[in-house]
């Protein structure tokens, strides 16, 4: 496998070249950028001209990962020739809020003798994650596993746009499918969140609209902890993200708001919360949250036959609500998935509005917050 980035600063010029004589032949790029750059119909272009014949993946950030670096403001590309690997390349488009059925319709494209793995990346503001989860799994073999996650707007919450082999759109899926039997693909989450207070029982809800805990409105609630700090939901509400359970324990996951309605009390977040599970707020601190950076890299490992990685991609997708807790901290988490991943393993990657990763309680694909998810690729 060979890989090659180029890194654009805040201008939109260029600071790392790829090597113009090495006659690189990509079969696919991921590219993650601040929305004004990934806007710049410039820099597509060039990277189009650099790569005429891959396919070109990626989306809007909330912040950009790559080597030992967390920024903001700057894009990535990074392009990767797999030597015994087939790519195929699906997109679809979200239309009517038909989540499920875009989701689906993207998987139709995929031939499913062979494929092992799919990577994802989504419309990050008008989506329902845990909808748009539903219908890959639905629509895939059960030993075909599936990672990415939902772009970003920064922390404005505005608008997100994906790159689909075109120039940058709203309401888009793009995905890569990877085939055969020598790409090995490892991927993981981690958090580093607890949960304390009161467990409450989701008592109204609709698929990601929370409307009431225990019978009482639930962005009463949330405004009742934040405090002084309540006039600054939704955003506010990363520091404070909700733990939802099933009465079985089979699934567990984390919740951050992504919009709030005064009118009707509600939280709005970016995957279900289902009526009748079971509920905690949470907390973290800056040592658990670069512990679960750690955990999520030995977890992805311990899926790569050997730890064989002398040549590996790893593709971090971390949560929007991590960056803003770590703050100046924020490389830290980096430096701690490459502390295990070694020096060899390229990194790139965004900080998002949801993850997507199997857990490792059950291998069911769920969206989840306020997680490090880390997907390494690699052939053997």
């Amino acid at each position: 496998m060979k890989i090659e980035q180029s890194i654009y600063d805040n201008t939109g010029q260029i600071i790392k070249h790829p090597d113009k004589h090495s006659k690189f032949s990509a079969q696919f790029v991921m590219i993650f950028g601040a929305k004004e750059l990934l806007l710049n119909q410039q820099i597509y272009n060039e990277l189009r001209s650099l790569y005429p014949g891959a396919y070109l993946i990626g989306g809007t950030t909330a912040g950009e990962i790559y080597n030992n670096v967390a920024a903001d403001m700057s894009l990535s590309a990074t392009a990767v020739h797999m030597e015994q690997t087939p790519i195929r390349f699906a997109s679809a488009a979200i239309k009517n809020n038909e989540y499920f059925k875009a989701s689906a319709d993207l998987i139709a494209q995929f031939p499913l003798q062979g494929l092992k793995h799919i990577f994802i990346i989504s419309e990050g503001i008008n989506i329902n994650g845990s909808k748009l989860v539903d219908g890959l799994a639905a629509s895939l073999p059960d030993d075909v596993t599936i990672s990415g996650g939902l772009a970003g707007d920064g922390t404005s919450y505005k608008e997100t746009f994906v790159i689909a082999n075109d120039y940058p759109q709203k309401n888009m899926l793009a995905a890569i499918g990877f085939y055969g039997t020598h790409v090995q693909i490892g991927c993981a989450s981690a958090g580093g969140w607890s949960p304390f207070g009161i467990e409450r029982v989701i008592t109204k809800s609709t698929n990601n609209i929370l409307y009431k805990f225990d019978e009482k409105p639930a962005l009463d609630l949330y405004k009742a902890y934040l405090g002084e700090y309540a006039d600054e939901l939704p955003a506010a509400g990363l520091y404070f993200p909700l733990m939802v359970r099933s009465n079985d324990d089979n699934h567990t996951f984390i919740r951050t708001i992504q919009r709030i309605d005064e009118k009707e009390r509600a939280l709005i977040f970016s995957g279900d919360v289902p009526q009748g599970y079971l509920s905690k707020l949470m907390r973290t601190n800056f040592d658990d949250l670069i512990d679960g950076s750690r955990q999520a890299a030995q977890l992805s490992l311990s899926f790569i036959p050997d730890n064989d990685i002398a040549s590996c991609l790893a593709v971090l997708v971390s949560c929007v609500g991590r960056k803003l807790i770590l703050s100046q901290m924020v490389s830290e988490e980096i430096d701690a998935a490459r502390n295990t991943l070694g020096s060899n393993t390229v990194f790139t990657g965004f900080y998002s509005y949801g993850e997507i990763v199997s857990s490792i309680k059950n291998r069911i694909c769920e969206l989840h917050n306020q997680t490090m998810t880390i997907t390494l690729i690699t052939e053997v």
